[in-house]
């Protein structure tokens, strides 16, 4: 585990393994280009692997089961579960039920986070947590919280190996910590 590594850092660590599998690809908005908390973390990332996305959420997730759908485990960005919010139709219509009707299995590995309220709050429409109502609202898409560091490193792991998708929830306050 990654005992003394800062949040941040273990999370770059997380992402860099997370691509070392040819099946993964990460799909998002500001994974290519800066300009939010999680784009450091894609330092060890290549380039040809991440894919650019509109702000178009819903659509996002639709992709990724797309993608997941061929083989592939998408890596699907979503800064804030703010902007999470607007993909819920595709995850808990479609990505949470396909396994429940028939053969299909897709792996998406979902990753939001918590927005931070310190030390500036960027207000109630980028700090929500709906961790505990999505939980109740999955059945097959399992639930992770990145509460430490130490956390980081098993559960994306987990989310790569195990079977089905899953929804990786991390805490942007957490980012500072050294």
């Amino acid at each position: 585990m990654a005992d003394k590594m800062a949040y941040r850092d273990a999370l770059t660590a997380a992402m860099a393994r997370l691509a070392e599998d040819p099946r993964t690809l990460f799909v998002g908005q500001t994974v290519r280009y800066g300009g939010q908390a999680m784009w450091p973390t894609f330092a060890d990332v290549p380039m040809d692997r991440r894919i650019e996305m509109p702000v178009a959420e819903d659509f996002q997730m639709g992709f990724c089961i797309g993608l997941a759908l061929q083989g592939y485990v998408p890596v699907a960005i979503y800064p804030r579960w703010d902007f999470l919010l607007l993909a819920t139709n595709q995850l808990v219509n479609h990505l949470d039920k396909l396994p429940l009707m028939g053969a299909f299995r897709p792996k998406v590995i979902i990753r939001t986070a918590v927005g931070p309220q310190h030390p500036l709050n960027a207000g109630p429409q980028h700090t929500q947590d709906h961790t505990e109502a999505f939980r109740r609202m999955l059945q097959t898409v399992r639930v992770l919280e990145i509460l430490t560091a130490d956390y980081a490193g098993p559960w994306y792991d987990e989310a790569l190996r195990g079977e089905g998708s899953y929804l990786v929830v991390e805490l942007l306050e957490s980012y500072r910590e050294r």
